[in-house]
């Protein structure tokens, strides 16, 4: 491990001041180790490798950060909603973690200001943000300790940037409301899992989404909810789409 920190170290200059202004202004602290947050802006398209296959990217920051994300908005729930039942409290906690949440959030916060790319962001996929975002929390989490990045995300994200209320209103359920219309509609729908990619805590699952035995979206995710979750975000827009330029 002291190895590819050491490695780590010396792809990184460690002096970023315009980072750590950004840390303090957004999260309120001062970073200690600054190589987490320097990783956590770089994209795999500029990575190169350490040891071993191992990358200098935010990849798996950015699965830490996804945990870390998801346990402290499940906490947070389950306190502010002690009546409410684990369906609802679910579909809340999906809602707030969104791929379309985080990326606005990303975006409001600034993080495409320091996102490192071989491209321009607007080219990039449509996760990028929200991926940077996960792995900034992944950052703090190893920098930091978890109480400490609880506190924060509740503090200075959860309570001053999400409507809490409005996001209680909002459907978000894209696959649901997919099957909805596929049945309404009487156009056939599959989403096939692909392939596994990645060991162990590391890996991520691709998913294929076939619209009418068509392919409308390739995704990937933590786990084969969430990419599905994404497929049928981009489904749902694309359908929308087209249903307006008729």
């Amino acid at each position: 491990m002291a190895g590819i920190v050491k490695k780590l170290r010396a792809r990184f200059s460690g002096e970023h001041p315009e980072i750590k202004d950004f840390i303090k202004n957004v999260f309120g602290f001062y970073p200690e180790n600054i190589y987490l947050y320097e990783l956590a802006f770089r994209h795999k398209s500029v990575a190169t490798e350490i040891s071993h296959g191992a990358k200098n990217s935010n990849e798996r920051l950015e699965y830490l950060g996804d945990s870390i994300l998801d346990a402290v908005v499940a906490d947070y729930l389950f306190k502010i909603f002690p009546y409410k039942d684990e369906g609802f409290l679910t579909k809340m906690r999906s809602k707030m973690v969104s791929r379309a949440q985080l990326n606005n959030l990303a975006r409001d916060l600034g993080i495409n200001n320091y996102i490192q790319s071989t491209k321009d962001i607007k080219s990039q996929p449509k996760s990028l943000l929200g991926d940077a975002f996960e792995a900034l929390v992944g950052a703090i989490y190893l920098d930091k300790g978890f109480d400490f990045t609880k506190k924060v995300l509740v503090d200075r994200i959860i309570k001053i940037k999400l409507d809490i209320d409005e996001l209680e209103q909002t459907e978000t359920n894209y696959k649901s409301r997919l099957i909805e219309w596929s049945q309404k509609e009487k156009v056939p729908i599959e989403f096939k899992h692909t392939q596994e990619i990645g060991t162990n805590k590391a890996k991520q699952h691709e998913i294929e989404l076939w619209v009418n035995n068509k392919l409308l979206a390739k995704t990937k995710g933590n786990n084969i909810k969430s990419a599905e979750q994404r497929a049928a975000e981009i489904a749902c827009k694309q359908i929308k789409m087209d249903m307006e330029e008729e």
